[in-house]
């Protein structure tokens, strides 16, 4: 999880500062954080769409210009050519339902998170999966 923290300090994001480590038999396959995609300017250059409508956390992700550190991790194993079936994740937040069916369909069979985060519906996508999801402190 230390890792995790280490990477979440790479985040651009205003609001939250996130990172996640795709890990399989012990060794990193990925990292990410959340932040805007390659090449484009940073939202403390250009401002949060989120934080100027007042969106809550946890709702109208698609308003974000960034992705979310599970989705950077899955992104950047799949850039590298590296396969992360079967890997586990550690998070430093829980993840979105949106990540949480990212993650279920690469077939991540663990998430490891500290912060929690408001997204009930994540949670039961997991369950259904059969996803083991442990919360760490």
């Amino acid at each position: 999880m230390e890792i995790a923290r280490v990477v979440s300090t790479r985040s651009s994001c205003l609001r939250r500062q996130v990172g996640a480590v795709l890990v399989k038999n012990r060794q990193i396959l990925a990292t990410g954080y959340n932040g805007v995609p390659r090449g484009l300017r940073h939202c403390e250059e250009r401002g949060c769409l989120r934080a100027e409508l007042g969106v809550p956390s946890g709702e109208r992700h698609e308003l974000c210009r960034g992705l979310h550190a599970e989705q950077n991790a899955i992104v950047q194993a799949a850039y590298h050519g590296v396969a992360i079936r079967g890997a586990e994740i550690y998070c430093t937040h829980q993840p979105c339902v949106v990540c949480a069916k990212m993650l279920v369909n690469a077939d991540v069979v663990a998430v490891y998170f500290a912060g929690a985060y408001p997204d009930g519906l994540a949670m039961e996508v997991f369950e259904e999966a059969g996803t083991r999801l442990v919360q760490m402190d």
